[in-house]
């Protein structure tokens, strides 16, 4: 007897030494992060600071530096700039300053549209009307941020034809405009070439959904 009782007390003991470290895991997500996620050649370069800056206040909400750097709460974030000037690594790191209930997933825009040659129209679906999850407040929206859209292109299921990342974007579009469903973007692309590829009904549109973050286009490629 005694030693069930031993047993279930050190398994409940377990349970909340789980519980204390994934709290503190949640309160500082920049524990779990370590040279190997990036590489020791991975730096903050000071001329960047600007752009990090930006997005830092966007991410803890400091509303009143947000609206100094033009930059609207309700907006997500839609970060631009050529090849190798590091958008999805600081996507990825600044993701940890967000409040948990506003983290997001980042997916390859690429990838994606790979999905949709396999499992059809389901992905359409998936990242746009199904794009919910039960919280203790009730059925919230999910946040993706979509990497490098732009350099995918249009798929076929069953013979028909689809700009994959358009129609999702274009169905966010209305959940964000009812349920304040949040996106974010990384692109290599400029606004006129997003538009090109889009159109002007999906450009249109952008710009009431996100915050532009530009790197400057002369940025150099920071990979070794």
């Amino acid at each position: 007897m005694k030693d069930w009782k031993a047993a279930v007390c050190n398994w409940i003991l377990n349970i909340q030494k789980y519980q204390r470290g994934k709290a503190e895991q949640e309160q500082n997500p920049l524990s779990t992060l370590n040279d190997k996620d990036y590489g020791e050649h991975f730096k903050l370069q000071k001329k960047d600071h600007a752009i990090i800056y930006k997005l830092l206040v966007y991410a803890i909400g400091d509303k009143e530096n947000m609206q100094k750097q033009g930059l609207h709460p309700d907006k997500g974030i839609l970060v631009s700039g050529p090849v190798g000037c590091e958008k999805t690594s600081l996507m990825h790191l600044v993701s940890c300053f967000f409040p948990v209930e506003k983290r997001f997933i980042i997916l390859s825009a690429r990838q994606l549209t790979f999905s949709f040659v396999r499992q059809g129209y389901q992905v359409l679906h998936k990242y746009s009307s199904g794009s919910y999850q039960f919280r203790r407040s009730g059925y919230q929206p999910k946040t993706y941020c979509f990497d490098y859209i732009g350099i995918e292109r249009p798929m076929h299921y069953f013979g028909n034809e689809c700009n994959v990342m358009g129609e999702i974007l274009l169905s966010r579009y209305d959940h964000f405009i009812h349920k304040k469903m949040m996106t974010h973007l990384t692109t290599n692309l400029s606004a006129s070439e997003l538009e090109g590829l889009y159109g002007n009904r999906l450009r249109s549109r952008m710009r009431e959904m996100f915050n532009l973050v530009s790197f400057d286009r002369e940025s150099g490629d920071k990979r070794q």
